[in-house]
């Protein structure tokens, strides 16, 4: 199982990445700068919670791993 620090750097990253992304797509769309950070902001945040809260949710969930990783715990 991640440690919570290791599944926030991984949220913290991939956040940073979709950012950009979503910067990108969301100029295209409206032509703004502005916009377009603001649609960034407010998809980075709403995105990192819920992938924040989802990583947690499954890192408890023992179905799928195999009975060494299961035993440890």
């Amino acid at each position: 199982m991640d440690s919570k620090t290791k599944l926030l750097a991984k949220a913290v990253t991939w956040q940073v990445a979709g950012f950009f992304s979503m910067m990108l797509i969301g100029f295209v769309f409206t032509g703004s700068v502005t916009a377009s950070g603001g649609i960034a902001i407010a998809g980075s945040i709403t995105g990192f919670v819920a992938y924040f809260l989802h990583e947690i949710v499954w890192s408890h969930v023992t179905w799928g791993r195999s009975k060494d990783v299961v035993a440890k715990q």
